[in-house]
């Protein structure tokens, strides 16, 4: 490869650098994720597991009501100041940020140790006591929670993945299992503090981390910052459409477990909780793509350079889809045996992963919508999208739960989730003329479907629910994939993939 070629693909190789490390990351937090959710349903009765589940789901809902959008905005206006050469209005945008989210997470933290009993009553019917309880243990380490994710979010803007790699996405889960598992053995009595207290290292590794980045870079100073009234005006302008969409976007994906314990009781919150638990695996990968996404696009597009911003849509959505296809195809066909990791009563959950699952192939085909639309500046469209998406979500739920019960949960899930990619992606095709559909994005699909889909399903068909055929197929597709995989590596961009990898393991 020449180096013109090479240096015209440097946004590529920036993203790949990034993804590589967070796909890692995202990998860790998979098994981790998973590994809690094992450690919780296989130690305490499902009741208390749904209980736990539900005041999780909640303190996730409460810490994105306290970054007031400033995860995503910081991102934005400090990867630009970056791009512009302005790294004073990074550090002031960072002041903006940080002093209203930590007084407005220290506040929720108080009204929830308040509301704790009546939020009780409302999320865990019969269960009030063990619900209040969880409830004011996590309270404690909301505040913490969002400090570390702005400080993550300045140290992504100004170039790195690594504190969101290595603190959040590796060291916290992996901190967290033996403290819940220890705690759950004790009884499960204090297992919500179990499960919030490693925030507390978090934010601090998290802020020393930020300090030394912008630390290192003060003789990059470039152009002095413009006044701050202008600054914090534009900050606010982004940001909270931000926030709202940022809750809405976590109700999304959290509100369902609250509904069923609500409406259905803690222990079909519990198996819908694991039952679930499999999307989080395709939306680290997701997430882990996205964070490496979020600087580049922000910094192509302060300059208008639309060319390179499709590449980089149209390579991460064909690498998107070749990690998180495989995924998602497998946990429909082996969800029986998944959800008998989770222990004895969970395996009513099948068909809520199988519909769930081809749900997201759809979202993952799409890419990174949300992405495009708020690294352009267009917050107020995503608020309106996820918003319609969630009004979709809460209404289906209230209608389908109480007569169907978790699969009328899935199904309100479902619908939504084809809403919020659906929209925003017929937006940046027609405001900004951004596509994911290119032969890469659909050679990595269609060696997906026949690896994992395909094959898995024709030993169904000829063998029944013989186990052991359909893991010699599912075999046998992983080494197909592979060899797809690296025959059109250079269709899919996966050289510069490798490539960052290697460069990674000859650094250690």
């Amino acid at each position: 490869m020449s180096r013109p070629e090479r240096d015209d693909r440097s946004h590529l190789a920036a993203v790949a650098r990034g993804g590589t490390l967070n796909l890692v990351g995202a990998g860790v937090a998979s098994l981790a994720g998973v590994a809690l959710t094992v450690v919780v349903t296989r130690s305490v009765p499902q009741a208390t597991a749904g209980v736990f589940f539900s005041v999780t789901a909640l303190f996730a809902l409460l810490a994105m009501v306290g970054r007031l959008g400033s995860g995503t905005g910081l991102v934005y206006f400090v990867s630009r100041s970056r791009s512009l050469d302005a790294l004073p209005e990074a550090a002031a945008y960072t002041r903006i940020a940080i002093r209203p989210t930590t007084v407005l997470s220290v506040a929720v933290g108080v009204a929830l140790v308040v509301t704790a009993p009546v939020l009780a009553g409302l999320l865990a019917p019969g269960h009030e006591g063990l619900a209040t309880s969880y409830l004011r243990q996590v309270a404690v380490f909301l505040p913490f929670a969002v400090a570390a994710d702005l400080f993550q979010a300045v140290s992504r803007g100004l170039g790195t993945m690594r504190p969101t790699t290595l603190v959040e996405k590796m060291g916290r889960p992996l901190v967290q299992i033996p403290l819940v598992a220890g705690f759950a053995a004790a009884g499960g009595q204090l297992l919500g503090g179990a499960w919030a207290a490693p925030y507390v290292p978090t934010v601090a590794v998290s802020l020393w981390w930020a300090v030394l980045l912008y630390r290192r870079r003060r003789g990059d100073t470039g152009t002095a910052p413009r006044p701050a009234r202008a600054l914090r005006r534009e900050y606010w302008a982004y940001a909270l459409p931000r926030a709202f969409a940022g809750i809405a976007q976590v109700a999304l994906q959290r509100l369902d477990i609250i509904l069923v314990g609500a409406l259905r009781g803690p222990v079909d919150a519990a198996i819908y909780a694991a039952a679930t638990r499999f999307l989080v695996v395709g939306q680290l990968a997701n997430q882990a793509i996205a964070m490496a996404v979020q600087p580049q696009i922000a910094g192509l597009l302060a300059v208008d350079d639309r060319v390179r911003t499709n590449e980089v849509y149209r390579s991460s959505t064909a690498w998107l889809v070749a990690m998180a296809w495989p995924l998602y195809l497998l946990a429909a066909v082996f969800s029986p045996e998944i959800l008998l990791l989770f222990g004895g009563g969970y395996d009513a959950g099948r068909g809520v992963m199988v519909l769930l699952a081809f749900s997201m192939l759809v979202a993952t085909g799409c890419g990174m919508v949300d992405v495009m639309l708020t690294m352009a500046g267009r917050t107020s469209w995503n608020l309106a999208n996820v918003a319609i998406a969630l009004a979709v979500n809460v209404g289906l739920n209230v209608v389908l739960i109480p007569a169907y019960g978790i699969l009328g949960a899935a199904v309100a899930w479902a619908v939504a989730i084809v809403v919020n990619n659906v929209v925003p992606l017929t937006q940046i095709w027609r405001a900004y003329g951004l596509h994911p559909f290119t032969r890469a994005t659909f050679t990595a699909a269609a060696l997906a479907a026949g690896c994992f889909g395909a094959l898995p399903l024709l030993a169904l068909l000829l063998a029944g629910d013989d186990l052991t055929v359909t893991i010699v197929a599912a075999a046998v597709g992983l080494l197909a994939y592979a060899a797809g995989l690296w025959r059109f590596r250079r269709v899919l961009q996966l050289d510069l993939l490798l490539g960052a990898l290697v460069t990674r393991l000859r650094r250690r």
